[in-house]
């Protein structure tokens, strides 16, 4: 399963909701967001259940990124009950994005 590209109306549905929400901030012309990519939806696959998993391309909703501070992608922001609980900037792996998932869903 393959994340998702949503747009500000879904990005702040989500991130209200119940589930905690994974954003993964990217762009199409940054090659490290293209080499994360598959590792990011195999996370999108193993954990869907728990959190929303889901993608925003910076060139397409550029106000997301200026309100959240994103200034080096990919970033992606762990959200629970509207606010930003942790983020990482260019993680290096699957295991990396999964120890940081852990780590902020644990708090």
């Amino acid at each position: 399963m393959a994340a998702n590209n949503i747009n500000a109306v879904k990005f702040q549905e989500l991130i209200h909701g119940e589930k905690p929400v994974l954003v993964d901030f990217w762009a199409p012309w940054c090659g490290y967001c293209r080499r994360i990519g598959p590792a990011y939806d195999q996370i999108a696959g193993q954990y869907g259940e728990d959190l929303n998993v889901v993608k925003v391309n910076i060139d397409e909703e550029p106000g997301l990124a200026e309100v959240w501070k994103i200034e080096v992608i990919p970033t992606l922001v762990l959200y629970r009950g509207g606010q930003a609980i942790d983020s990482v900037t260019a993680p290096q792996s699957k295991a990396d994005i999964e120890r940081f998932i852990k780590a902020g869903l644990s708090r």
